[in-house]
């Protein structure tokens, strides 16, 4: 989870690659109403965002009936959407990418082809509740290559969590 241009995808198809791990980009989940209104730097509202997280929630699921892992994206910005894709789903963990507002701008001005325009980062700052303690998160500040974090998270998901594949 995290804001726009915080690392999400590139950060989790690492981590996906290396644990040999299915991964699904959250932001194409959006239902094509959602992208038509934040390509055209229109913030979405939390009803916009419901049939959003009912679909991350179903990959979920989905993945948890076939008892296979899996990583998905998404920016999970508000506690309420992460209480309806995780809720009391035990065995899936949250991961907090956290950068600053200068760093996460400086990566949005130099992205190209994405419906989510730079215009709506601070609507995301805005809106973000960091996961509190209770939500156990492991919690990683971006700045460092993309590959140191993807190890990072491996390395704290070994820790609390039985990792059967670990390619590093």
């Amino acid at each position: 989870m995290g804001v726009s241009g915080v690392g999400k995808s590139a950060v989790a198809k690492e981590v996906a690659a290396r644990l040999g791990w299915p991964f699904e980009e959250g932001d194409w989940l959006h239902p094509e109403a959602n992208v038509a209104k934040m390509h055209a730097g229109i913030a979405l509202t939390d009803s916009d965002r419901q049939p959003w997280l009912e679909a991350v929630a179903a990959w979920i699921d989905g993945h948890r009936a076939k008892g296979q892992p899996g990583i998905i994206t998404c920016s999970a910005l508000k506690r309420s959407y992460r209480n309806l894709i995780i809720g009391d789903r035990t065995e899936v963990r949250l991961v907090y990418l956290r950068g600053s507002h200068a760093l996460i701008a400086e990566r949005l001005a130099g992205r190209h082809g994405h419906f989510m325009p730079a215009s709506l980062l601070q609507s995301q700052f805005d809106t973000i509740e960091e996961p509190d303690r209770d939500e156990d998160p492991l919690i990683i500040d971006v700045g460092p290559p993309e590959s140191q974090l993807a190890g990072e998270i491996i390395r704290l998901l070994s820790a609390s969590v039985a990792i059967t594949q670990i390619h590093v």
